[in-house]
């Protein structure tokens, strides 16, 4: 009788640990949908926004629509996107051929540096610095910011801006030329992807208050990446996305299991999904195929060959990631080429070449479907539709590879010189 009721008590136990996590993570999204972007891709880590009324055009030469620019220090290539929480936009930057670290706050409303917190640089150091120390873009909940630099040094900061925790992935071999998966929160716990060589990848969660070690999950099947998971909701349980050098991957994010995976190159982007669909899309973002697999709950083992919708031989190179709108997946490759497919069958839908801009910033959506393309360089905007339509938006002269980050009716651009917020006058 007493282990019965151990059973059931354990049993809804769990069930109650689920279902907060999962309370969790979508009270948050909601709430950050309309005032916050907390981490890579937003909310949601697939570029949704909840905002109408976004500016629509902008010019640093005429000061049209362009809310204030703050100085930046002169860094390594900084991939590196900011995010936006409680009224703050955080940035990460890495100087002195990338060695010294900072994480830099300021404030949304006018642009003034509250604060620079330089971060003692990990163990690593890198040879090839295409990809830069800091190429990964921190999270944030209402009490911490969580920042993972290229030297393998993983911090937590309060919102003043003092660290509270660090940690020093030194058990992994390092990345080729960058750690570019940035971090991501679930429940209490902060994940990061981990994979760097078949003999010593792996997926790991660290309590968000003490930076301790929650659990490790080993990977000695997939080489090295560079994309952050996607979580999602799937069947009323949260579900992670993961690209994993050689496959798409379905991850219990409360302990970093498989459930199944695809056979799918996509070691450089985040996956996107269509919930209504139910259908994930990833590529490699370094030129080769692509892939649409149908996902839905209780997929277990290799699913290539029945869960496979369609797949294109041959796209080209792409460091941005994609978005799925409607029925339709929107895709910029180099040199500036938007290639839109059905999300159905993955027959083209458009071909259009984007003059000038870059290819390694990921759009985002507007909730009155407008995609923004748009970066410290040149931008433009695509209406979604039947017959997706490309508008110009204007160039501020400050290119770079950072994905915008959008907060109450605001576009923060990351460029190489400022920092730039974009608002509608």
């Amino acid at each position: 009788m007493n282990q019965l009721m151990h059973k059931r008590r354990s049993g809804q136990l769990n069930a109650l640990a689920i279902g907060l996590a999962l309370s969790f993570l979508l009270g948050f999204a909601s709430k950050a949908h309309s005032e916050d972007w907390p981490q890579w891709r937003g909310p949601t880590g697939q570029g949704l926004v909840h905002e109408k009324g976004l500016p629509t055009t902008w010019s640093a030469k005429t000061g049209e629509n362009i809310a204030w620019k703050a100085p930046l220090p002169k860094g390594d290539t900084p991939y590196s996107s900011p995010i936006v929480v409680g009224g703050k936009v955080i940035v990460t930057i890495a100087i002195n051929a990338g060695r010294e670290h900072h994480v830099i706050c300021f404030d949304a409303k006018d642009g003034k540096q509250l604060w620079d917190t330089p971060v003692p640089a990990g163990p690593w150091v890198l040879s090839d610095l295409r990809g830069g120390y800091a190429a990964c873009t921190p999270a944030a909940d209402s009490e911490r910011f969580y920042a993972l630099f290229g030297s393998a040094v993983l911090v937590a900061l309060d919102h003043s801006g003092k660290i509270l925790w660090r940690h020093e992935l030194a058990n992994y071999a390092a990345f080729d030329v960058a750690i570019g998966c940035s971090p991501i929160l679930f429940g209490e716990n902060v994940i990061v992807q981990a994979d760097t060589t078949k003999k010593q990848s792996a997926m790991l969660a660290l309590d968000r208050k003490t930076g301790a070690v929650k659990w490790e999950s080993k990977r000695p099947e997939v080489g090295f990446a560079h994309s952050t998971p996607t979580l999602i909701e799937l069947g009323g349980k949260p579900h992670l996305l993961v690209a994993a050098s050689d496959a798409l991957q379905g991850v219990d994010p409360a302990s970093g299991k498989v459930e199944w995976w695809t056979k799918a190159k996509g070691d450089t982007v985040s996956p996107v999904f269509s919930k209504e669909a139910r259908i994930a899309y990833i590529d490699s973002g370094r030129g080769g195929a692509a892939f649409a697999v149908a996902v839905a709950p209780g997929l277990t083992g290799d699913v290539t060959k029945a869960q496979t919708k369609w797949t294109i031989k041959q796209v080209p190179e792409a460091f941005g990631s994609p978005v799925i709108v409607g029925q339709k997946v929107y895709r910029l490759h180099s040199p500036g080429v938007l290639k839109v497919w059905n999300l159905t069958d993955g027959t083209e839908v458009m071909s259009q070449r984007l003059e000038g801009v870059t290819a390694a910033a990921s759009p985002v959506v507007s909730e009155d479907g407008l995609i923004y393309f748009a970066s410290s360089g040149i931008s433009f905007i695509v209406k979604a539709g039947d017959k997706p339509e490309v508008i110009p938006v204007g160039d501020l002269g400050d290119s770079n590879y950072a994905s915008p980050a959008v907060a109450n009716g605001a576009i923060y651009l990351k460029g190489r010189k400022f920092l730039w917020c974009v608002r509608a006058k």
